[in-house]
């Protein structure tokens, strides 16, 4: 993956390095939690534990190098171009756009949906505006998971970017008018997966970004965290009434069909008939 014309957010809160806490939750911080992405598929009540005990947490200051110091630079640049990507787009839709704060920690920090973990993986607060990161995931990524390489790593932010983009667009909430047996998180999630190809379409065209084997990768990271593939490996069997994020499948067509068209409208997940 080619980074060299990608910048730095400077949308972003570093609290690597200091012990999590405790927040209350917002009068809608529970039905957001239920809803946000939780990469890995794991219950959303770890997000909920130790509610209205903390207090906010401070940035880091010793500034003393960390090896997780370049996936930390890396993280900005995705999270720049996306800001990057996403401005114009929404700009000609008549949506103004605000960005996302990227927060990356250790283990565990408070957060406006209550209390992210480590073992929740990556996920969005609608609540705040933030995208939360513990940098050791992409690790996890590759050695458990199987998708090694930058651009399965910037898929998985791209999608919690999309999230943030459901948010401004107002559809984070929007499952009413889901169609079909699959719940309304799963389009959620479809649709994040979507603007994550959107994303990588239109950060390519802009900064070249893409090379030999990242659009593989990114499919890879796509298949790997599928509920049924997730559901196996775990269980030794999927159950398809349980699904929050979707099949491998689902996800690897909804992103694929983002990164082939560029076009956000090609990414109504809620009204689809099949997914």
């Amino acid at each position: 993956m080619r980074l060299d014309d990608l910048r730095e957010t400077g949308n972003v809160e570093d609290r690597r390095g200091i012990g999590g806490g405790h927040v209350a939750l917002g009068g809608g911080g529970l039905l957001a939690v239920l809803i946000i992405s939780y990469f890995l598929g794991v219950d959303p009540t770890q997000f909920l534990n130790g509610a209205d005990t903390g207090t906010p947490a401070q940035q880091q200051t010793n500034g003393a190098p960390r090896a997780d110091d370049a996936a930390y630079a890396f993280s900005r640049k995705i999270v720049g171009s996306a800001e990057d990507v996403w401005t114009p787009i929404l700009r000609a839709k008549g949506v103004s756009f605000s960005p996302a704060t990227l927060t990356v920690y250790d283990n565990a920090t408070p957060t406006g949906c209550g209390t992210g973990t480590t073992s929740a993986g990556p996920f969005y607060c609608p609540e705040d505006n933030h995208i939360y990161l513990d940098l050791s995931f992409f690790n996890e990524l590759s050695d458990r998971f199987g998708a090694p390489g930058q651009f399965a790593q910037a898929y998985v932010i791209a999608h919690e970017y999309g999230h943030h983009i459901q948010t401004l667009m107002g559809t984070m909430n929007d499952t009413d008018r889901s169609t079909g047996s699959e719940g309304g998180s799963v389009r959620i999630e479809l649709q994040a997966d979507c603007y994550a190809g959107v994303w990588a379409n239109h950060a390519n065209a802009q900064f070249s970004i893409l090379q030999n084997g990242d659009v593989e990768g990114g499919l890879k990271a796509a298949n790997a965290v599928g509920d049924d593939t997730l559901q196996k490996q775990a269980q030794g069997v999927a159950v398809p009434d349980s699904f929050t994020h979707g099949t491998s499948a689902q996800r690897m067509r909804w992103f694929k069909r983002g990164l082939d068209s560029g076009d956000m409208d090609q990414c109504d997940t809620l009204s689809a008939r099949t997914l």
